[in-house]
């Protein structure tokens, strides 16, 4: 699945093309993915102008004077930057024509969205999708204070919380094994039992990681592409993740697997305490 770093790399990679242009049609070749789409969708947009892009969490942001766009990329799904005459091809569900070029969103598992948030309906960030998720990671909201205060009621494993999204968002499964490795924390430690000098230390690889992912063009996952068609290469850079078995390139000692809420952690039993 997409993270955050991979959302990141398709809105850079797409917003020199988009920008300032004026949206000349749109063509929807099935009525919803997870979500039906908005009936009235060519109506709010074609003859429009997308002002600026954004992210909120793992979901992608087309702002228009009126109101804003949000894509979620689903499980398996891509944003690309082609002439309008491409043919379609079996999951090419949307194209937003630019004019001279257009947006495809190709989705083969159908588990993206394309949602529609007025401006009348008030603040973006009040949108039923986006209105309980916690900060953003790249943000100066997100300290290591912030972690502590917001996990000492909560007994859950600190991978667990970080997966849940509503301290801290788009730190999902991938960049979560990886930082907890850096940082030296055992993915099974209760996020009520670590420490502030702890949490200070996670915070900051949390960062390092995710901007590092940004940069290699995210990871090279089973189906991602960014919006140049491009795989990334962050996933040469793993440490622990999907590595069970292997030796850690720390310590020699052998990397651990194990499930933790139906999604697989990997971890080093010597680094990780």
């Amino acid at each position: 699945m997409p993270e955050l770093p991979e959302v990141e790399v398709t809105r850079l990679g797409i917003h020199p093309y988009i920008e300032g242009r004026r949206v000349s049609g749109l063509i929807l070749r099935r009525d919803g993915l997870r979500w039906p789409f908005p009936v009235n969708l060519p109506q709010l947009i074609v003859g429009q102008t997308i002002l600026s892009t954004g992210r909120r969490g793992k979901y992608l942001l087309l702002h228009f004077g009126h109101g804003s766009l949000l894509i979620h990329l689903g499980m398996s799904g891509n944003l690309r930057i082609m002439p309008p005459e491409t043919p379609a091809q079996k999951h090419d569900h949307v194209d937003i024509v630019l004019g001279e070029q257009m947006l495809r969103l190709t989705d083969p598992r159908r588990f993206g969205a394309v949602l529609w948030h007025d401006n009348t309906n008030g603040s973006l960030e009040e949108h039923l999708l986006l209105r309980k998720l916690g900060v953003e990671p790249l943000s100066d909201q997100f300290t290591s204070d912030l972690m502590f205060q917001q996990t000492r009621q909560r007994s859950a494993a600190i991978k667990q919380v970080l997966l849940a999204g509503d301290v801290v968002v788009g730190v999902g499964n991938i960049y979560a094994c990886e930082s907890l490795f850096r940082a030296g924390i055992n993915p099974k430690t209760a996020a009520n039992r670590i420490s502030r000098k702890r949490y200070q230390a996670l915070s900051v690889v949390i960062r390092q990681i995710l901007a590092e992912a940004i940069k290699q063009g995210g990871s090279t996952l089973k189906d991602f592409v960014g919006a140049d068609g491009k795989t990334g290469y962050f996933q040469q850079s793993y440490f622990v993740y999907d590595r069970a078995g292997e030796a850690c390139r720390v310590c020699q000692g052998t990397i651990r697997h194990i499930t933790q809420g139906q999604r697989s952690s990997f971890y080093c039993v010597n680094c990780q305490k």
